[in-house]
């Protein structure tokens, strides 16, 4: 059951319910016509919803000209979902697919990773052991054609290319690639297979015994993913874990709940989640996580919703870890999935969740005023709360106390209890043209290309770094290369982003390569102060507990 999306669960039984009712008395006026007759028949719709099934009747039966009540529907139906709260939300039949397939953590297609920076489909990563792999593609590999028709140099969308390289798993496309080396097109054969989607962009470890865990959303298969996440960190000797939630907007409540089970101790409440009638549903830990004593620091931030505020409020309202970042979306509202007979469904708001010491964090919303609620990240941001934690403030009333005596409040969000700014020192001019005008990431594609049989080659992050170390001129011929595509040098602004261009540069290399989000985030890390804060935060957390023992 999909519980993480808008009010009660009774609304597809009362229209329907009130349609058969519509049908009845369509029915009823083609064999009789008088007023008595008519009125009578009305005062018996009884249903809340007969104004709007009589409404849609008279259309169906009445109206001079011949209406498909299905199309209505679908106009009708988001106007009505509307008026209820911002997260509830109907969703076309169209649409399903691309909603639920990065929740479901699979998908049929060829199994490649690819950019079109240039209008080519080039191959930036081929997934281990998938269909494209089995079939001879390599990273670097241009997709000239598919299916015999040209794609390169046509301007063709990217989701139209994803359209024509996915298909029924068992299914055959046909490739036409370009090779380095190669004067002639490559011709392969790609039978489509299962893809998986990994929910879990990332985990390494980071520093000493700290290992990291990018989460970017809760998927059918997160909770699994987690469990061999953390048992091949411990293999590598990592008993701290910091556990990035930054930009993670939610998924499946189940899944929240299993993965705070594996830090939290038997009996610590998780959640509870109440409805319209007041009847709780409480989740407790049971008491055989996998994390129970690993030191834990979780990164949030404004784009951390639902899920992500659930597992960040019982670890904080249970004393358990330390909360890093910046105040969090402001979602406390549970959505069950109700799916219609022709493929679309209704996200309807089922109920509230409140964490363990009974806080709602769902940040305040006015019914139907949709563009106010989407618009408060952009007054955090004016009122400054993105750089300083003075601008924030709660009311008394939303004020709880945890166990171990710590002070947390609901009402809009998790508030972090160790708040760390955005960090725009290094943010110059300069940096700011040549990474918005997409000049940064064009260059990392056409290094990927020149370096492609050494990128090929790496296996580890060691690998990768000594690969990059090796290269002292990175940024100087990155310089080169923007002055060419047009931004010339400013060269105090880069003296002052230099530490970020390197960075940015060595991180989008990293993701060329079969490392992929790994080698992304082993080099972006070092210019992230969340992350290096909650480094710092575990490690003085060890140094106290040596300390202690001693």
């Amino acid at each position: 059951m999909y519980r993480n999306s808008k009010h009660t669960v009774l609304f597809p039984l009362l229209l329907a319910a009130g349609v058969v009712a519509g049908l009845l008395l369509g029915q009823y006026l083609g064999r009789n016509s008088t007023t008595s007759q008519l009125k009578s028949m009305i005062s018996r719709l009884t249903l809340p919803t007969n104004k709007l099934t009589y409404t849609l009747s008279l259309i169906e039966n009445q109206y001079v000209d011949s209406v498909s009540m299905d199309s209505l529907a679908e106009h009708v139906i988001p106007l009505l979902v509307k008026e209820l709260d911002p997260h509830s939300v109907y969703i076309p039949a169209s649409e399903m697919q691309a909603l639920n397939e990065p929740l479901e953590g699979e998908f049929d297609g060829i199994g490649v990773v690819f950019n079109m920076a240039t209008d080519t489909v080039i191959v930036l990563n081929v997934i281990p052991q998938g269909p494209s792999d089995k079939a001879g593609i390599k990273a670097g590999d241009r997709i000239i054609e598919i299916d015999d028709s040209l794609v390169a140099g046509r301007r063709i969308s990217q989701n139209e290319i994803v359209k024509r390289l996915r298909g029924p798993r068992g299914s055959t496309v046909r490739l036409g690639l370009g090779r380095q080396h190669i004067p002639d097109l490559v011709e392969v054969e790609v039978v489509r297979g299962v893809i998986p989607i990994r929910s879990i962009e990332s985990a390494f470890r980071i520093s000493g015994t700290t290992g990291y865990i990018k989460l970017g959303q809760f998927a059918r298969t997160t909770h699994q993913e987690l469990l061999q996440a953390l048992a091949m960190l411990r293999a590598e000797g990592v008993d701290r874990l910091i556990f990035d939630l930054r930009g993670n907007s939610g998924g499946y409540l189940d899944q929240a709940i299993l993965v705070a089970n594996e830090f939290l101790h038997e009996g610590q409440l998780i959640v509870y989640t109440e409805d319209r009638h007041h009847k709780q549903v409480r989740e407790y830990a049971d008491g055989r996580g996998t994390a129970q004593e690993m030191d834990v620091a979780v990164l949030i931030d404004e784009g951390s919703a639902s899920s992500s505020e659930i597992l960040a409020g019982a670890l904080q309202d249970n004393d358990r870890g330390t909360i890093v970042g910046r105040r969090s979306f402001g979602k406390g509202l549970v959505q069950r999935q109700i799916p219609y007979s022709d493929g679309s469904a209704l996200r309807l708001t089922t109920a509230r969740y409140y964490t363990p010491t009974g806080r709602s964090i769902q940040k305040p919303y006015t019914i139907g005023d949709e563009e106010s609620y989407e618009e408060d990240l952009w007054h955090r941001y004016e009122n400054n709360e993105w750089f300083t934690a003075d601008s924030i403030h709660f009311a008394d009333s939303l004020k709880r106390v945890t166990p171990g005596g710590k002070v947390v409040y609901g009402g809009g969000g998790i508030m972090p209890d160790l708040f760390v700014p955005v960090d725009t020192t290094d943010v110059t001019k300069y940096f700011v043209e040549v990474a918005g005008r997409n000049i940064l990431y064009r260059y990392t594609i056409e290094y990927a290309d020149a370096h492609r049989d050494a990128l090929n080659a790496v296996r580890t992050i060691d690998d990768l770094q000594r690969l990059l170390d090796s290269d002292r001129t990175l940024v100087d011929d990155f310089v080169r290369y923007a002055a060419r595509k047009g931004v010339a040098p400013r060269y105090g602004d880069i003296a002052r982003s230099r530490k970020l261009i390197e960075a940015q540069l060595r991180a989008y290399i990293g993701r060329n390569t079969v490392l992929e989000d790994d080698g992304f985030y082993a080099n972006i890390y070092p210019v992230d102060n969340v992350v290096m804060r909650a480094i710092e935060l575990l490690n003085a957390s060890d140094s106290s507990d040596t300390s202690d023992n001693d």
